[in-house]
């Protein structure tokens, strides 16, 4: 039969267990990669009807890149919300909430944002400074790390939070000198206001997964796997209607696979949904159920993540006794039977976990259930490790899902926080790697920039752009190879949800192709530089065009 496309020049097939796999050529037939080899013996297989690709001489072709880690529905909604992220100072962020409010008619209407961070401010903030600018409002704004949420006055009233409100499992309420709440709420403890807050309509979710969904393939990236949302969706009616309308309307523009979080899991169980079950009434739609999404521990940043040894202590920010090392959203052993439970169902595990004793306890959870679930276990983010337990990913079946974008925005933190940990178990990507395990890459976007480059580029480097001058290399001991750090991008997140079928460009596998300027990989990888900033000039997905510069 002859072939659909015919695509001829550099062509990384990341055949093999190392390196690119380079090819001369490659043949596409009904989706898929037909033929893979030298461009004399494809030409043979092509007729007049085949249309013809052949990359410049200054282009690459790559299989298409899949986000293994970003929040597309919460990242959809963000779009309609106060964006602080880039906010530098307190006062600069108080305006912009101040501006929305008055733009704001209904004065019972919710004020939402994200990306506030206490140490770029210089202090936390609190219902105080949001009442001098929005008086009155019921507001909540997530932190950078989307595990503390800044509230206001009247939010807090929303959820019957006081003075004699005590702290929740797996959560703390943040306190002024007289033990009124102050309007931080860490982990756990949000869901006492985000539970109040309505979602936004499926309509609007709708529109904002279609727009952030082709800017995600503008950047080469076909397929995401979406952990969930941050805020209480006990009956799956937010997110879940949403894909599933787009999917068997053919209207979803890339693959998403949808997890489900904890308060969900009566709902997908009793419904008999299975990781890699079908949303919607296509069969062969793009969206499926993905993971359980757990929690074992807070963040770097909000001082909550779980650790072996204390943290470092801050004169002028410091913690109780019992905060020292972190805060279990999940205890342990709670862990372990949520995972037995899902595992009973069908539904395999994805464990957020940032300390070393968190991902000691994800692990412990997850190895039993390897090869009894339909995907690979997996633990999120790994940005504190113990050396002893290196090797546990690899033996266990265990994915590393990890963020390298997360490194360029934590390392002062991490070098402050942690100490001499830091770059001795901290961001490990490369002893990870060379235990043979699987090792996925995201972005954790709306946390970070959807964009999947600059992490790329970061994880070869160890080096940000956004870092002061001078600043030296993040232990450049964990760098990795440029061609591993593309099968992280590439291949790692598709075998983690056991998609056999995806991620090369080898005879058999599904089409998804990107072309980007060969500079990416050949040129010296240097802060911002040729990789950090590749733009795809052509994306294919199932061997149709998706994007064209």
């Amino acid at each position: 039969m002859p072939l659909d496309r015919l695509i001829t020049g550099r062509i990384a097939t990341l055949a093999g267990d190392h390196g690119f796999g380079w090819v001369e050529a490659i043949g596409i037939r009904d989706g898929r990669i037909a033929f893979a080899g030298s461009e004399v013996k494809l030409e043979t297989r092509a007729d007049p009807f085949t249309e013809r690709i052949a990359l410049d001489p200054d282009e690459v072709a790559i299989p298409g890149l899949t986000d293994a880690h970003l929040h597309l529905a919460t990242a959809a909604d963000a779009l309609m919300h106060v964006d602080l992220s880039d906010a530098n100072t307190l006062d600069e962020a108080l305006i912009r909430i101040g501006t929305a409010h008055r733009a704001t008619a209904d004065p019972a209407a919710w004020l939402q944002g994200h990306g506030w961070d206490a140490d770029r401010w210089g202090r936390w903030p609190t219902t105080t400074d949001l009442e001098s600018v929005a008086p009155g409002r019921r507001g909540a704004f997530w932190a950078h790390d989307h595990h503390a949420l800044w509230a206001s006055a009247a939010a807090l009233l929303s959820g019957g939070l006081d003075e004699a409100t005590a702290d929740p499992a797996g959560g703390v309420i943040g306190r002024d000198a007289d033990g009124r709440p102050d309007g931080l709420l860490y982990e756990a403890a949000a869901r006492l206001v985000t539970a109040h807050i309505p979602h936004s309509t499926t309509l609007d979710l709708e529109r904002g997964i279609i727009a952030v969904a082709n800017d995600l393939l503008a950047l080469g990236v076909v397929a995401v796997q979406d952990p969930g949302a941050v805020t209480p969706d006990p009956e799956l009616s937010w997110s879940y209607p949403a894909y599933a309308h787009l999917s068997e309307t053919g209207r979803l523009p890339l693959r998403v696979l949808a997890s489900i979080r904890e308060d969900a899991l009566e709902t997908a169980l009793a419904g008999g949904l299975r990781s890699g079950a079908i949303l919607g009434a296509d069969p062969a739609g793009r969206a499926r159920v993905g993971w359980l999404k757990c929690f074992a521990d807070g963040s770097l940043g909000s001082r909550t993540a779980a650790l072996l040894a204390d943290i470092e202590p801050e004169p002028d920010r410091p913690l109780a006794a019992d905060r020292r090392r972190g805060v279990w959203v999940t205890q342990p052993t709670r862990l372990e039977a949520v995972v037995r439970e899902a595992a009973s169902g069908g539904i395999a595990t994805q464990i957020h976990a940032i300390g070393d004793a968190a991902v000691r306890a994800a692990l412990d959870a997850l190895i039993p259930t390897s090869g009894h679930v339909p995907f690979m276990p997996r633990i999120e983010h790994v940005q504190l490790l113990d050396p002893a337990d290196r090797p546990r990913f690899a033996t266990g079946g265990v994915v590393a899902s990890v963020q390298p974008s997360h490194l360029g925005s934590d390392a002062d933190k991490a070098r402050r926080l942690w100490g001499e940990r830091a770059e001795r178990y901290g961001y490990p990507w490369r002893s990870i790697a060379d235990t043979g395990a699987v090792l996925a890459f995201g972005t954790d976007a709306p946390v970070e920039s959807f964009d999947p480059w600059p992490g790329i580029a970061l994880a070869v480097r160890r080096e940000d752009p956004r870092w002061p001058s001078g600043t030296p290399p993040f232990a450049p001991d964990e760098e990795l190879t440029i061609d591993r750090a593309i099968r992280a991008a590439c291949l790692d997140p598709a075998r983690s949800a056991a998609e056999m079928d995806r991620g090369r460009l080898t005879v058999g596998q599904r089409a998804d192709v990107v072309v980007i300027p060969s500079a990416a990989l050949d040129d010296p990888v240097e802060p911002g530089g040729a990789l950090a900033q590749a733009r795809p000039t052509l994306v294919l997905m199932d061997g149709e065009v998706v994007f064209e510069a």
